[in-house]
This record gives structure tokens, sequence and C-alpha cells, in this order.
């Protein structure tokens, strides 16, 4: 239908996708020169609104409603639980902006339901967030919402699992060699010596180089003898990361020929989890983050595992923020240096390896011998695996 002009009334018009996601990311006091939502673009305001909706500043600047608490239908409001919105965000978006919707609901807005409620967490996307979350959490669970907490530990572990052992055992499968080898293997392939071998081979008219002979490096084996890795993990609440990434990265270590590893967490007391390094887990649903922090304390637990420290790699992951005794916490890590062993201080061990740390601490472990610095599980297996093959 058009008016007498010829154009086509604005109720009957295609909303505009461009005006319709600034009006997304304005909020309603954009209405006037957007137009309003409707259809799925307003399921997905009301979405974003039951959750940045309780956000004060924004309420106080009018960038968004706070419409949050009620959805609107049948006869009357009803109130929105997390089941439905968790329910509505998987139809409306895609899987990783849920990623980051579930992330800020359970991190910047503590809803904690999500990972406490059993009805959600059968609905939830399993995330490295959302298992930060349960272990942060899982001491409010009863055995039932235990149950379905696992199935993120388990879904996280071991999608953790198939990205970093690979990594992590690549980092032990020998040096190449400058000796040349019949083996005729892809990721052996010396490319100069191969160039180099068929040079008179080359087709300048072409422009194609035909090899004939090609060249491959031969590895070494290393020869190993007994070597321990002790991690120690400071399990305060924002140390997550890091006991997740260490759990999984002892478990990619257990077994190697020559490695003896041992995994222990601390706060201001120590739990020795080696017993379960194969199993992380269960490993992980032992670990209980938060508490205080002694880290001198945990470091003279791991110098009675030391049997010899030459060939130890002693690794303390923490933020390094000490809540027990300093000086003793330097001396312990001075005694372990004199004595020969190799101590790193590790402000991370995760994927992006940011460190976040007391650098006044740091600086003083790092005086007294330590290495300190930030890594992620390839890293530290790459470091491991250089010791041994010394």
């Amino acid at each position: 239908m058009t008016d007498d002009s010829g154009a086509v009334p604005r109720h009957a018009a295609s909303p505009d996708p461009v005006l319709e996601r600034w009006r997304l990311i304005l909020g309603t006091p954009a209405e006037s020169c957007t137009g309003r939502l409707s259809g799925e673009a307003a399921a997905r305001d009301a979405a974003l609104d039951w959750l940045y909706g309780r956000d004060p500043e924004l309420a106080e600047r009018g960038v968004r409603g706070t419409g949050h608490q009620e959805r609107t239908g049948g006869r009357g409001p009803s109130v929105v639980t997390a089941v439905d919105w968790l329910d509505d965000i998987h139809r409306l978006f895609p899987k990783e902006t849920i990623e980051r919707l579930e992330r800020d609901a359970v991190e910047q807005y503590g809803i904690h339901e999500i990972v406490t409620d059993p009805a959600v967490l059968e609905r939830v996307e399993p995330s490295a967030t959302l298992l930060r979350a349960v272990l942060r959490t899982k001491h409010l669970m009863n055995p039932d919402v235990l149950r379905a907490a696992r199935r993120i530990v388990e879904s996280v572990v071991r999608r953790l699992m198939e990205r970093l052992a690979p990594e992590i055992r690549q980092a032990f499968s020998g040096t190449r060699s400058p000796r040349p080898s019949r083996r005729a293997l892809a990721r052996n392939f010396d490319f100069r010596a191969t160039v180099r071998a068929n040079l008179a081979h080359y087709r300048p008219e072409d422009r194609r180089l035909l090899i004939e002979r090609p060249h491959f490096h031969s590895r070494t084996r290393r020869h190993l003898e007994q070597w321990q890795l002790i991690l120690l993990v400071d399990q305060s609440g924002s140390m997550a990361g890091s006991v997740i990434h260490s759990a999984v990265t002892a478990a990619c270590l257990w077994g190697l020929p020559g490695l003896k590893t041992h995994l222990v967490a601390f706060d201001t007391s120590v739990v020795d989890l080696t017993s379960d390094v194969t199993d992380p887990v269960e490993l992980l649903m032992r670990v209980q983050l938060g508490g205080g922090t002694d880290i001198a304390r945990a470091v003279d637990y791991g110098a009675g595992l030391v049997e010899n420290p030459r060939r130890c790699v002693f690794v303390v992951i923490s933020d390094f923020y000490e809540g027990g005794d300093p000086y003793r916490l330097v001396r312990g890590v001075r005694a372990l240096v004199e004595q020969g062993a190799t101590v790193l201080g590790l402000a991370a061990l995760d994927e992006e390896a940011n460190p976040s740390y007391d650098r006044e601490l740091a600086g003083r472990l790092a005086g007294a011998g330590a290495q300190v610095g930030a890594m992620t599980p390839g890293e530290l297996a790459g470091f491991v695996a250089e010791r041994l093959g010394r």
C-alpha cells in the first residue's frame, strides 16, 4: 500500500538492520532516532537488558532500561529466571556471544545460580569461565548440584587435555640434529639442505625446482636421568586459571620417562594432590579456591619432597601476595637455589599467561636466584624438557 505520494508507509517498511543495531547498543533513549524494536531484535534487547540493565551506572546515565526483573506476557508480568534467560540467549545469539554473556553474568554480576542451580547447569555452555565459577562456588553446592557441575568440569578439562597434551609431549620428543636421517618424516624435513642438493634441477623457464633427493634431519634421543618437577600452586581465588592449567599440565606430564611429577596446592594450608594427578577432574573437584596465602609454608613443604636438588625443577605458581613470612620465603628459595635446584616463580600458567603479581616480592625472589616470569603450559613443558635433555 502507498500514500498519495507513492511512498511506502513507515510501518510497512522492513526494519533497518543498522538502526536496529544502534538501538541495541544505545538503549531505549535512542528510539526517537532509530525507532522501536520488534520481533527478534526486541527479544535480544530484553535478554541484554535482563543482564546489563542491573548495572546502576548505566541506569543513572539512562543508557539502558532496568527491565531485567520482569517479563511481560500473557495476562501479567512474570519473573525471568536464569533458566529463562539462558534459553533466550541460546536461541537468539551466536555461540561466541553466548559465552561472553555467561561470563559477564557470573564474573561481573555474580549471578551464582548459573553454577549452583541444577536446572541451569543442564542448559549452560561449558567454558573455562564457568569452570572457574564452579571451583569458586562448589562449597555452596549440594550433592545433586555437584553432579551437574561435574559435567562442566569434565567437558572443559577434556578440551584442555586435547589441546595441551600434544603441545606438551612434543617438547619431550627430542630435538632435531644436524646429522642427516634416512627416515622420511615430514616433521624432520630439512628445507635448506634439500634446496642446496637439488639446485642442479632448477628449471628457470617455469621457475620450478625438481626435488630428486629430499633431505631430513635426524632426531636425538634424550638420555634422561631421573628428574623431579614439583608444582606448588596457589589456590587463592585470583589464581583459578593457573590451578586449572596446572592440574591439566601435571596430568599430561605424568608418566613421561625420566620425570617424576608432584602437584601441591596451597593457601594458608598445604594439600598434596599428587595422588590425583592422573584424574584432573577429580583433582579439581578437591580444590577449594579462596582463603589466605602462605607461600613460605608451601615452599618448606615442597623442599621436603626434593630428592636430588640438581635434578629438580621447583615451580611456585602464585601472585606472590604473601600472607605469611616473606623473609622465610626468600630464605627457603635461596636455600633451594644454593643446593642446585632450578626454581621458577610463575605469575601465570594459562593460555594467555598475563601476569598479575606483587612485583616487589617477585624481585626479591629473583634476587635469591629464582627465575621469575609467566609461562603457558607449553612453555613450561619446553623449559622442563630442556633441563631433562642436558
